[in-house]
């Protein structure tokens, strides 16, 4: 098998892992006497909604929020799609209607509530005393700050009305259960989808410290609005919270799939953060240590990571934090030959464009526009996407309907 189908079969095998499909079963509750109620957000939650129905085998009555592209038909539960990862007045709209709808389930009537990642943008309603345009500016300001998502979700709950255990309490008279699709390190679910079901407590002064450190300015209004939305007590009920699937399982898949392959797969992590240049480097001295000295293994390997990487926006590229610890990748590895690597976000879209990400091996240096495009450039641009374009080493999947963060494997042969 080539290096570009390789790398594809385990990204593609990665990904069955992360699907919501046949994976309810074990946790579904007793039907309830009243409603059964499906509320949820996310890229991957249309597709949640669809293989609940399927699980379900009764008729249930919801509201779901998804990305735009991103929804599945089912048959009862109303799926909508809005902008990510800056909200728009579709998002806006139909957070409030799905708070609105948790509040008004009863005793007798079971919540289900499903999340993935990309749930903080599409859940996206305003705490009171910031406008929805405030809200948008702090969002974008955010995505190019650098900051790392636990942090970046902690300012997100901060200013929101439904997140941070605020859905939980609005449904509180009924009985609640929430199933997830982690894209966060670490699995927590506070953190996946900035958790509008998991309360957790928060920090206005943390908070400001990230956004100073950050340089993520904002104004006094929202400042006094985090002030009040952090001290404000949250009930938190108790409820049931089970993980459908994680970085971990879509690893351990790919794992698995290279064994098949006769390579020795090494998981290096499911929760690696930091900027996607700075990672690149580290992967790269590994790799190549292992290609000089086969310190760990006589036969071809590959080295397998998740989590999600960072990236400080400086330049005007067309970007993607997948692309670029690919190009950073492809510039520490210099002409070290026998090494190829795959690095993609597994929910099908790197940053904003198209495409998932982007694959490289040592036949790059013979291509023949290769030598005319300085990789120093365009990481200094943060314009990675336009490098694999030209190349044409783009990977393109389309929406995956999942998101279980970034799928890194670099084959060692």
């Amino acid at each position: 098998m080539n290096n570009h189908d390789l790398l594809l079969n385990l990204f593609h095998a990665a990904l069955a892992a992360a699907m919501p499909d046949g994976k309810f079963g074990p946790h579904l509750p007793p039907r309830p006497k009243g409603r059964t109620l499906v509320l949820g957000a996310g890229k991957g939650s249309a597709c949640m909604a669809q293989a609940f129905e399927n699980e379900w085998g009764a008729p249930v009555e919801g509201l779901v929020v998804t990305r735009y592209g991103h929804a599945c038909p089912t048959q009862y539960v109303e799926i909508v799609e809005a902008a990510h990862p800056v909200p728009d007045e579709t998002g806006l709209k139909t957070a409030a209607r799905i708070l609105a709808m948790a509040h008004s389930a009863g005793p007798d009537d079971l919540v289900i509530f499903l999340m993935s990642g990309g749930a903080s943008s599409l859940l996206s309603l305003p705490v009171a005393g910031v406008s929805f345009a405030e809200k948008q500016a702090v969002n974008r300001a955010l995505l190019q700050s650098g900051m790392p998502i636990g942090a970046m979700n902690k300012v997100r709950k901060s200013l929101s009305a439904i997140k941070g255990g605020r859905l939980a309490a609005a449904a509180a008279r009924a009985q609640l259960v929430t199933f997830l699709i982690s894209d966060v390190p670490g699995d927590d679910p506070a953190a996946i989808g900035s958790g509008p079901t998991i309360a957790e407590p928060l920090s206005a002064a943390d908070i400001f410290t990230s956004l100073h450190q950050y340089e993520v300015h904002i104004s006094e209004t929202v400042r006094a609005a985090i002030k009040a939305n952090c001290t404000a007590p949250l009930p938190a009920p108790r409820h049931a919270v089970h993980m459908l699937a994680t970085p971990m399982m879509a690893l351990n898949a790919a794992a698995a799939q290279a064994r098949a392959l006769g390579l020795l797969p090494v998981i290096l992590s499911d929760c690696i953060e930091g900027e996607a240049r700075e990672v690149a480097k580290v992967c790269a001295g590994i790799a190549m240590t292992q290609r000089r000295q086969a310190t760990l293994a006589s036969k071809p390997m590959v080295l397998l990571s998740g989590g999600e990487t960072t990236v400080t926006v400086r330049g005007k590229g067309r970007g993607g934090r997948n692309a670029e610890f690919l190009l950073a990748l492809l510039q520490a590895l210099g002409d070290m030959s026998g090494i190829a690597a795959i690095a993609c976000d597994t929910d099908g879209i790197d940053g904003i464009e198209t495409n998932a990400g982007a694959w490289i091996d040592e036949s790059l240096v013979r291509h023949p526009h290769a030598a005319e495009l300085k990789i120093a450039d365009y990481l200094a641009n943060n314009d990675a996407y336009s490098y694999f374009q030209a190349l044409n080493r783009l990977v393109i999947t389309g929406p995956t309907l999942t998101n279980v963060n970034d799928f890194r494997a670099i084959l060692v042969r």
